[in-house]
C-alpha cells in the first residue's frame, strides 16, 4: 500500500468533508463499503439525521484500518449509491467556484419554493420521468414509492433531486415542463409576469435545451456572514436529505433560519402578512435568511440548548452572525413555548450600536421581531425601560443598561431588571473584567444566581435570569507570562460570564492567514530639525533648573514630564509647571518628526503657541497677565521658529520610516487592481497628518489612492474627535471603494465592521496580543498582507514577537480549559465566582464607608492649575444628571471668560457644549460652557484645577469620581424661574422705554 498516496487521499476527503456530507446518501452507500464492520455500519445509520450519518461515515472511513484498494471501494460505493458528484469530490475532480455557487443557488431556490412544489407537483408522475432521465437511482425510486402520502412522496423526491448528478436543475426543469407543471416551471425558471403572458403563445416560448439553466433570482437574497467572505451554503436536509413539509404540524411555520442544529429541515418561507406587505410597499427589503457554516453551527450548539457560553472565533469568521442565529432561535423557541422573550445586545462602543443594529439584527430579524437601538447619541422619545418593554431585541451600549439596572435598584425610576431579560449578548466580552461596565452587569447576574441557589434550598421563589452569550476574537492573557496564569485569566472571564464552556472551532478551508512582513528602518544619518527642538528643550531645562535624566523624544521622558507637572501643581510652583507643559509639547513634536513629516511636527508646535497667545487675550482683545517664564518660553520659540520652518521644508532630512511606508503602500497598490488597505497608527494627530500626506503626494495620486482618517469619538485629547456620523460616513465610503486607504487609530481594530481589505499596515504601533489579533483580522481578502513598519527606537518587532508568544500561550490555555473534566471546570468557575462576588461586596462596603466619611463640599477647594488663584469651593458646585459639575454662583461668573473652542462638538441630548471657559487672570482653560435646557451652565473639568481637600493638596485628580464629595443636585426649576423673572423684567424695561 502506498502510504503517501493514502495520506493524500485522506487529506482530500477531509478537505471536502462539508461537500461530501451534503451529497452522500448514507443508507445507499454504507452497505457497499465492505471494510467497515457491521457494528460501525449500525452506528452510522443510527445517527440523528443524514448530515450526522454522512459525517460519521466519513470519520469511520478515515480512521479504518486501510487495506489496499480501500479508496477505490469508497469511491465505487459512492458511484453505485447514486452519489456521483460526491465521488468526483473524493477523487479531487472539483467543480469551478462558479458551478458550486450556481448549484447552491439552485438548492436554495428549491427550498424557497418548497411548499408550492409539495402542493402542486404530481410526485408519482415526476418520479417516473426523473428515473428515466437518470436523475434518481433504483434505490431512490424504491424509497420514494414506499411513501403512500403524496406530500411525503414529493418530499422524498425533492430531497434526492438536489443530490442528483451535474445538470440536475436543468433536467428537473425539463421534466416539470414535460409533465405540464407549467406554473412550477415558471416559478423555478425565474420568468417575469410578461414572459409568462408571452408563453401563452407557443410561438414565443423559449425552451431550454441540453444543460441550459435559467438563472433563478430569488436566491440572490442569500447573505454572507458579517466579517467573512461568501458562505458555503450547507442547505441540505439532515434527515435523509428530505425536504419536509413544515406546515404539516399544528405550529405556524418559523421564519427564515435555513440551517438547524438538529435535524435541519428545509423550511417553508413565511407567508406575507399585512405588516410584511406594508413594509414591502414602503420599500423595505424582505427579511433575509440566516445561513451558518458548519464550524459556526458547531460553536452555536450549546447556546441553542440554552447554555451560557463564550464564542471565541477569529476576526472575520462571522461571530455576530452566530449571535443573530442564536437570537432568532431563542425568540422562536420561547414564543413556541409561550414564554416571555427579551434580548439585549451589549456593545462597548457607540459606533457598534448602529452597525450591529442595521447590518445584522434588524436585517435578519425583521419583520418577525421588533428591533431597536439605543446609545448616548440616540434622541429618545421614550425611556429606556419603555423601549425594552416594546421591543423584542434592543442593541445598546453597556452603560445604558447598567444605568437602568442601577436606577431600578435605587428606586430612582422603574428601570430595568435582569429578570426582564431572557438573553444578553455581550460583544467583545473579553472586557468583562474588574472595573469594566460589562463586569458590573455580570456581577449583578452572579450575585442573583448564587442568591437563587440559597432560595432554592429554602424552597422560596427565585428570580429568573437571562441566558448569557459572550463573543470575542481573543480573551488575551491578561499580562500573564506563565501558562498557569493565562489559564486563570481565561477562567476568570468564563466565570464572570457564567460560561459553561468557551467554544472554539477549526475553520478549515475558511481560515485565512495574512502574509506577514516586517520592515525595519535605519536610523537617520542627520536630524537637524530634531536637534533644534532638543536645543530648545535643554534651554528650558536650564531655565527651570530641571534635570530629566531621560532622552528627549522618548516615552520615558514623557512619563517624567507628567510626574514633574503633577509635583509642580501640588507645590504651587507656577514656573516649573509652565516649563514642563511646554516641554511636553516639544517632546510630542519630536515624536511626530520621527513618525510623520517634519512640517506636521512644526505645524503642531506653531499651533500650540498660537493657542497660548490667544489664551493671553480676552474675547474683548485685552491682554491678560503674562509671567516672566511665559515671556521666556514665547521668545524662545519665536527665536527658533524660522529655522524650524526652513528645516521642515527640506526633504533631505525627512524620516526614513515615512519613506518605507510610502514604498510599502505603492507596492500594495501596484500589484493589485483594486487594492484596499488600512494603516494603524498610534495617535489621532498622526492619523490626520498621514491622510494629508497621502493626499499631498502626487505618486499616490497617479495610482488613484484615496485616503481618509478614522479616529475615536472621545474628548480626551486636544484633537477634535469624530462624531459617530462622521465615522459611519468614512466607513461607508471605504466599504464602497470611494476611499481605498483608511488611516486609523486603534478605534478601528476592535469590533467595527470594516469591509474586506487587501493589506494591513501597523505603522510603529504595537499594543497587546488582543489588538494584534484584531488588526490582523482586518485583512480579509484572499491575498491579504500584514506589514509591520518598525519606526526608529520603537522596538515594535520585538513587541510583536512577544505578542505572537502570548497568542500561542492563549490558544494552548483555551485548549487545556476545554479539555478539563466538567466537574473540575465547574469547581474552578465556582471558586472564581465566589471570589468575584466577595471582592464586589468588599468594594461596595468600602464605598459605603467612604460615603459615610464623605468630606463636606465646603472642604473642597479648587485652585487654577496655572496661576494658583482660588476659584471656588464645593458648596458652589451642583451636579446635572449625575455627570456634569456646574457652578452658577454670581461670584464664580466674575472669574472666567467664555471663548470659542473648536474641539468641542454638539451633543444631541438635553444639552450641548458651545464654548470653553477660561481663567480671567491667566487664560488657563477651566471647562466648557454647557447649554442645558435653555440655561447656560459653566461646566468644570477637575483636571484643569489644583485640588485641596480637607487642607491636603491632591497631586493628580483626572475625574470627579475620584473625590469623596457628594455635590447637591442641580435645581433646574430655581434657575429656570430666575431666568424667566429676569426676562420679564427686561421686557417691562423695554416697554417703558418704548412708551417714553
Amino acid at each position: 500500500m502506498d502510504t503517501n498516496t493514502d495520506e493524500v487521499r485522506k487529506r482530500l476527503i477531509e478537505t471536502f468533508r462539508p461537500q461530501l456530507k451534503n451529497l452522500i446518501k448514507t443508507e445507499q452507500v454504507v452497505h457497499r463499503i465492505h471494510f467497515l464492520t457491521e457494528e460501525q455500519k449500525e452506528q452510522i445509520l443510527h445517527q440523528n439525521g443524514d448530515l450526522r450519518a454522512a459525517d460519521r461515515l466519513i470519520t469511520e472511513v478515515l480512521k479504518a484500518q486501510h487495506e489496499p484498494g480501500w479508496f477505490r471501494v469508497f469511491v465505487d460505493a459512492l458511484e453505485q449509491g447514486g452519489c456521483e458528484r460526491a465521488a468526483k469530490y473524493a477523487e479531487g475532480q472539483i467543480p469551478s467556484a462558479e458551478q458550486e455557487a450556481d448549484n447552491d443557488l439552485y438548492v436554495e431556490l428549491i427550498r424557497i419554493l418548497f411548499p408550492s412544489l409539495l402542493d402542486k407537483m404530481d410526485a408519482a408522475d415526476v418520479c417516473v420521468h426523473c428515473y428515466s432521465s437518470k436523475l434518481i437511482t433504483d434505490a431512490d425510486k424504491d424509497i420514494i414509492n414506499a411513501e403512500a402520502e403524496p406530500r411525503n412522496k414529493a418530499s422524498k423526491l425533492l430531497g434526492r433531486i438536489v443530490k442528483g448528478p451535474e445538470g440536475w436543475f436543468s433536467t428537473f426543469l425539463n421534466i416539470l415542463r414535460q409533465t405540464e407543471h407549467n406554473e412550477l416551471y415558471k416559478l423555478l425558471s425565474g420568468q417575469s409576469v410578461n414572459e409568462q403572458h408571452a408563453e401563452k403563445d407557443p410561438s414565443h416560448r423559449d425552451e431550454p435545451t441540453g444543460n441550459e439553466c435559467p438563472a433563478p433570482s430569488p436566491a440572490k437574497d442569500v447573505d454572507s456572514t458579517r466579517d467573512s467572505p461568501e458562505e458555503s451554503t450547507d442547505l441540505y436536509k439532515a434527515e435523509n436529505a428530505e425536504l419536509e413539509d413544515p406546515t404539516s404540524s399544528a405550529e405556524a411555520p418559523k421564519e427564515g433560519v435555513l440551517h438547524k442544529a438538529e435535524n435541519a429541515e428545509l423550511e417553508q418561507p413565511p407567508k406575507e402578512d399585512d405588516e410584511c406587505d406594508s413594509r414591502a410597499e414602503a420599500g423595505e427589503s424582505p427579511k433575509k435568511q440566516i445561513v451558518l457554516r458548519d464550524y459556526q453551527m458547531e460553536v452555536a450548539r450549546p447556546a441553542l440548548e440554552g447554555k451560557n457560553i463564550i464564542v471565541c472565533l477569529p476576526t472575520g469568521s462571522g461571530k455576530t452572525r452566530v449571535a443573530v442565529y442564536i437570537t432568532k432561535e431563542h425568540l422562536d423557541q420561547r414564543k413556541k413555548q409561550g414564554l416571555p422573550a427579551k434580548v439585549i445586545v451589549l456593545v462597548n462602543k457607540v459606533p457598534l450600536v448602529e452597525q450591529l443594529y442595521s447590518e445584522e439584527f434588524l436585517k435578519f430579524l425583521k419583520p418577525t421581531y421588533k428591533v431597536e437601538r439605543v446609545s448616548g447619541n440616540s434622541e429618545l422619545k421614550i425611556s429606556f425601560p419603555e423601549i425594552v418593554k416594546r421591543y423584542d431585541v434592543v442593541v445598546c451600549t453597556a452603560q445604558i443598561l447598567e444605568n437602568s439596572l442601577e436606577r431600578a435598584v435605587s428606586g430612582e425610576d422603574e428601570g430595568v431588571h435582569l429578570s426582564d431579560l431572557s438573553l444578553i449578548v455581550i460583544d467583545e466580552c473579553h472586557h468583562t473584567q474588574k472595573g469594566g461596565v460589562y463586569n458590573h452587569i455580570m456581577m449583578r447576574f452572579l450575585t442573583q444566581k448564587h442568591k437563587n441557589k440559597r432560595l432554592e434550598k429554602e424552597r422560596k421563589k427565585t428570580k429568573p435570569l437571562p441566558q448569557i452569550l459572550g463573543l470575542t476574537a481573543s480573551p488575551g492573557v491578561g499580562g500573564a507570562t506563565k501558562m498557569s496564569k493565562t489559564e486563570e485569566h481565561i477562567l476568570r472571564i468564563c466565570a464572570n460570564l457564567d460560561a459553561s464552556t468557551i467554544m472554539t472551532a477549526n475553520l478549515g478551508q475558511y481560515r485565512k492567514e495574512s502574509e506577514k512582513k516586517v520592515e525595519s528602518i535605519e536610523a537617520r544619518k542627520a536630524d537637524p530639525f530634531g536637534d533644534v527642538i532638543k536645543k530648545i528643550m535643554n534651554e528650558i531645562h536650564e531655565h527651570a533648573g530641571l534635570n530629566p535624566g531621560h532622552e528627549c523624544g522618548s516615552q520615558t521622558y514623557e512619563q517624567w514630564v507628567v510626574q514633574t507637572e503633577r509635583d509642580a501643581v501640588k507645590e504651587g510652583n507656577e514656573n516649573v509647571r509652565d516649563c514642563v507643559d511646554h516641554l511636553k509639547q516639544y517632546n510630542t513634536g519630536l515624536q511626530m518628526s520621527n513618525t510623520i513629516r517634519m512640517c506636521d511636527a512644526f505645524s503642531f508646535l506653531n499651533s500650540f503657541y498660537e493657542d497660548e497667545k490667544k489664551k493671553k487675550t480676552s474675547p474683548d482683545g485685552e491682554a491678560i497677565n503674562t509671567t516672566d517664564t511665559e515671556r521666556f518660553l514665547f521668545t524662545l520659540f519665536e527665536g527658533n521658529k524660522d529655522k524650524l520652518m526652513e528645516l521642515a521644508k527640506n526633504p533631505e532630512y525627512e524620516n526614513s520610516s515615512l519613506s518605507k511606508l510610502r514604498t510599502t503602500i505603492l507596492q500594495e497598490f501596484t500589484r493589485r487592481n483594486n487594492a484596499r488597505g488600512i494603516i494603524f497608527t498610534k495617535t489621532r494627530r498622526s492619523a490626520i497628518a498621514l491622510a494629508q500626506w497621502v493626499q499631498d503626494n502626487p505618486k499616490f495620486g497617479d495610482l488613484i489612492v484615496n485616503a481618509a482618517y478614522l479616529i475615536g469619538g472621545g474628548d480626551q485629547s486636544d484633537v477634535k474627535p469624530m462624531t459617530s456620523a462622521e465615522q459611519k460616513d468614512v466607513l461607508k465610503k471605504f466599504g464602497n471603494g470611494e476611499i481605498n486607504l483608511l488611516i486609523a487609530t486603534t478605534v478601528a481594530e476592535e469590533g467595527l465592521d470594516i469591509a474586506a481589505c487587501n493589506f494591513v499596515i501597523r505603522y510603529g504601533l504595537v499594543t497587546n496580543e488582543i489588538s494584534m489579533i484584531q488588526a490582523r483580522g482586518r485583512g480579509r481578502a484572499e491575498d491579504s498582507t500584514y506589514t509591520l513598519v518598525e519606526i526608529e527606537g520603537s522596538n515594535v518587532a520585538e513587541k510583536e514577537t512577544v505578542n505572537e508568544y502570548r497568542i500561542n500561550m492563549m490558544n494552548k490555555a483555551i485548549a487545556k480549559i476545554r479539555g478539563l473534566n466538567p466537574n473540575d471546570y465547574e469547581k474552578r468557575i465556582l471558586e472564581f465566582q465566589i471570589q468575584a462576588i466577595m471582592e464586589t461586596r468588599l468594594r461596595v462596603k468600602k464605598s459605603k464607608q467612604k460615603g459615610i466619611s464623605n468630606s463636606s463640599p465646603s472642604e473642597l477647594k479648587l485652585i487654577c492649575r496655572k496661576c494658583n488663584i482660588a476659584v471656588c469651593t464645593g458648596d458652589d458646585i451642583e451636579i446635572i444628571e449625575n455627570m456634569h459639575r456646574v457652578n452658577l454662583s454670581p461670584q464664580f461668573s466674575k472669574l472666567f471668560m467664555v471663548k470659542e473652542n473648536n474641539t468641542l462638538r454638539e451633543r444631541h441630548l438635553d444639552y450641548e457644549t458651545n464654548g470653553s471657559i477660561a481663567c480671567n487672570e491667566c487664560g488657563n482653560p477651566w471647562g466648557s460652557m454647557m447649554h442645558y435646557r435653555g440655561i447656560d451652565c459653566p461646566c468644570l473639568h477637575v483636571k484643569n484645577f489644583a485640588v485641596t481637600l480637607n487642607g491636603k493638596k491632591i497631586s493628580k485628580c483626572a475625574k470627579w469620581s475620584e473625590l469623596p464629595v457628594k455635590f447637591r443636585a442641580f435645581d433646574y426649576a430655581l434657575y429656570a424661574s430666575q431666568l424667566a423673572s429676569n426676562s420679564d423684567e427686561e421686557d417691562e424695561e423695554e416697554e417703558e422705554e418704548e412708551i417714553e
